[in-house]
């Protein structure tokens, strides 16, 4: 598969490449929502943690390459996102880690790799340090751990073109089609002041983990990444080339390589 999206025109216009029938799929009750979650192929475990205001199905490029490996792939749509539910309170990435092992714990996995992307990253590495016995090691693309990791936002045309396909997939899969303003307001809430891990809550991560960033990122600070991978004991750093905050949509050929080798290294 050799796709090439630096500009999200195809993301905006088409989304993702479209999931498969799932082997699996339905809704896990927890804490107020229904987590919608699917799994493909068979395995070991790798479940995929999709970004702010995203959904599943931006993993459209990552899941047949897990596949392919011989691995199952879960994929979850986060609470408030895509089919999934909420209730009034605000969003938490905590609280989020807490479905993710919900839906777990539904298809009695004992453990899994954990994909983060984004606001999943944050999910997924406060799971693994919640809950290192269920977790391998986390692949954590682009996303910081404290407030200051993050960049001054500047508007980009690749990030209305992302922003865009968001609001569409709303509309589309939402139980609240109506409510994208409001939800957008909430989900900027957690990120502007979540999450909030000091370097010693850092050093205290048992699981393996990859620090990944894109070199273009438009979110995240280099050194915010280099001070991550220093304080976790025994991280890696990847840098990926020529992608930005998009890499596993604008080269998914790549951002899948450098997944398949941090999974075979566990």
């Amino acid at each position: 598969m050799h796709v090439t999206d630096d500009e999200l025109v195809d993301f905006d216009a088409h989304g993702a490449a479209p999931l498969a029938k799932p082997k699996d799929e339905g809704f896990v009750e927890n804490d107020g929502a229904r987590i919608w979650y699917a799994t493909y192929g068979s395995g070991p475990a790798v479940m995929l943690l999709h970004g702010g205001l995203g959904n599943a199905g931006n993993w459209g490029y990552q899941v047949p390459a897990l596949v392919a490996s011989g691995r199952q792939a879960v994929v979850i749509d986060s609470r408030g996102h895509g089919r999934s539910t909420r209730d009034d309170r605000p969003f938490h990435y905590a609280q989020m880690a807490e479905d993710a092992l919900a839906v777990m714990d539904h298809l009695d996995l004992a453990r899994t790799a954990l994909v983060g992307w984004s606001d999943g990253a944050c999910t997924a590495l406060i799971l693994a340090d919640r809950r290192p016995d269920r977790v391998c090691g986390v692949f954590f693309f682009a996303c910081n751990m404290d407030p200051s990791g993050t960049l001054e936002f500047r508007p980009t045309p690749v990030i209305d073109r992302c922003f865009s396909r968001h609001r569409k997939d709303y509309l589309a899969l939402s139980a609240t089609p109506d409510a994208f303003d409001s939800f957008v307001t909430d989900v900027s809430q957690m990120m502007q002041t979540e999450p909030n891990y000091t370097a010693a809550d850092l050093a205290g991560i048992k699981v393996p983990v990859a620090v990944v960033l894109g070199e273009n990122d438009e979110f995240i600070k280099r050194e915010h990444a280099d001070y991550l991978a220093r304080n976790i004991p025994d991280a890696e750093l990847i840098l990926i080339p020529d992608v930005s905050h998009f890499a596993p949509l604008q080269r998914p050929e790549h951002f899948n390589r450098e997944v398949l080798s941090f999974l075979d290294r566990l």
